[in-house]
Formats: structure tokens, sequence, C-alpha cells
């Protein structure tokens, strides 16, 4: 089986979910892509008669995916929310797979799995997977609409190309033939005012004090640029300051970490054609943490616990880590 592996068609899930009990769960910390994904394919599944509830393990921790949800009407329950999830409820894994450290394990039996994501290990648990590489999971879903010729509304078109947009950077990072189709697709049904206005006051002002920590620790070693923030901060917010660190003239590479709770957050930002940014972070932290994602962009962590394996001088080390994993794309 390779990355591109699209087991079934949107029919077949549909026949699959219907009589059953069904959650959409996205990643841990979902963000504009996971929920615009999510949200689409609810409101396609509701089309034809299956009902469903999205779920996520984390928090929703930043002001413009708040703004999101509130703006689209958008519905979503923490699972410290929802008491009453059974093992024979189904659950479908959207812009998320099994195993990934990002995916939280919940009651119910994970039988379907939609997602943009490389297949890091393999799992025969799914009995419908619709995993192929693309910039953004919406694009996949979106795909649903267009090729079952199924009505879409307004709102969830605009949401779906919101979807894409975020996470493909506005259609210049990990584009695919298929993001640029169903960007055209929803251009024809999508409310273009109204997703404009999302990119209004996106940023929080207690933000300001990670961009701050972020450029004092920024650590630049030929064209890879580290920064550290040593104080907890959203998770999204953490990958949007990977992306500002990037932006830099001299930055092709661009890691950056946070302190949370429970360990070390980290993202990665890759501008280098020969430098996978998922299979970076996933070398980078074994034995450590685990990591992964795409060949742009990706995110790793290491907890509290595997931490005090790199010892007091962490920060260091964690440099040490990736550039000896780069050593090997040279």
């Amino acid at each position: 089986m390779n990355d591109n592996t699209k087991d079934k068609t949107p029919n077949e899930l549909i026949t699959l979910l219907k009589g059953h009990r069904v959650f959409l769960q996205t990643h841990n910390f979902p963000d504009p892509d996971a929920i615009s994904s999510a949200f689409g394919l609810q409101q396609y599944l509701k089309y034809y008669g299956v009902d469903s509830t999205i779920c996520y393990v984390g928090s929703i921790d930043r002001f413009n995916t708040r703004k999101m949800m509130d703006t689209f009407g958008i519905t979503l329950f923490s699972y410290d929310e929802i008491d009453d999830m059974l093992a024979e409820d189904y659950i479908v894994h959207v812009d998320c797979q099994k195993p990934n450290a990002n995916t939280s394990d919940l009651p119910g039996d994970e039988i379907a799995c939609v997602d943009h994501h490389p297949i890091f290990i393999e799992t025969e648990d799914y009995r419908y997977k619709d995993i192929r590489i693309t910039g953004a999971c919406a694009s996949i879903v979106a795909s649903y609409y267009q090729t079952t010729d199924t009505p879409i509304d307004r709102q969830v078109a605009t949401c779906l190309a919101y979807g894409i947009k975020m996470d493909t950077d506005d259609l210049i990072r990990g584009v695919t033939q298929l993001d640029l189709d169903m960007m055209s697709y929803l251009f024809q049904h999508a409310d273009w005012t109204l997703l404009s206005s999302m990119y209004n006051s996106t940023i929080e002002f207690q933000d300001l004090s990670a961009y701050g920590a972020a450029i004092e620790n920024v650590e630049v070693f030929g064209d890879v640029g580290f920064s550290y923030i040593p104080f907890e901060c959203p998770n999204s917010l953490v990958a949007i300051i990977s992306d500002f660190i990037l932006s830099l003239d001299v930055v092709d590479l661009a890691v950056v970490f946070s302190v949370n709770a429970s360990g070390i957050k980290f993202s990665v930002r890759s501008e280098k054609t020969n430098v996978d940014a998922g299979k970076l972070v996933r070398n980078a932290l074994d034995g450590y943490g685990s990591g992964g994602g795409h060949a742009a962009m990706a995110g790793g962590f290491i907890s509290n616990s595997e931490l005090l394996k790199l010892g007091a001088g962490y920060t260091g080390k964690i440099k040490e880590l990736f550039m000896t994993a780069l050593k090997s794309f040279s």
C-alpha cells in the first residue's frame, strides 16, 4: 500500500455508517483544516441521512479558529464533554490517523479514516480508508461533493475553501493538483467576501509575548533556524511562529519548540527540496519522542518524562539532534 490510497468510494462510507452512532474525530488541538474537513464531511453525511458528532481531544486555542467556528456555525465537542461514547459507536478519523501521537485513542470503533498525511505505520483496522497526499484534507472532503454531484451549501463551500487556504498557506505550500481543482470547484459556490473577512484580526494581543520570545531566542546555523519559546503557548501558535521564522531571508528550514504542561511541542517547516520535514522530525526525536507530517510542515512532541533523558541543557541537545538528523538528507 502506498501513501495515496483510496480504498473505497464516498457512497461506501455512507453505507458503512448508516444505522450507527457516528463520531468524526479530528486530530488533537484541531486547526482550521481539521475543523473545516470534519464540518464538510458532517454536512455531506447528513445529506445522505447519516447524523454525526464532531469531537476532539485537547482544546480550541486560537482566536481565528474560534472565529471560524462562530462564522460557519460549527459545533465541536471536546471528548471531556462526551460521557456516553460506547465501544460499538463508530469513529471516523478526519485529518488524522492511528496510531499517530496526535490522535488519541477513544472508546469507539475506529472504522474509517479520511486524511492527507503520509502513512508512517500501516494499520488494517479501518474498513474505509481515503488517505491521499494533498495540501489540505479539506480538498479530499470537497471532492466528495464534486464527484458525487452532491449539492454543497454556501457556508460549507466557504468553510472548505478557508481550510484549504490555511493549510496550504494560500496555495503556496504542499499544493497538489487536487487542491487546485477543488479551489476552482469551490470558487463557484463559496462566499468570497465572507472568506476574505476571516483574515481580519487573527492575532491576539497575548500572542505578542510568544513572538517576542521567539525573536529573542532565534539562532541560525547555515540555513537552519531554531527558536525556543520558554513558556506555554497554544500548539497552533507554535506552528504560526515556525512559519514566521521560515520567512527570514536566511532560513530554509525552521524548527520551533515550546514548553507546555506535559513536555515540549515542536513545529518544523521546510523549504529545502531535499529535506522532508515529517521524516526529519521523526528521525530527530527517535528514542525521545514522536513526530511526523508532510514534506513541508510537521510537528513533534517530547514528554516531560522523556525530556529527562536530554538533561538540563536540553535546548542545546535538541538542536544537536536535528542537525545530526539533517545529515541523512545530504
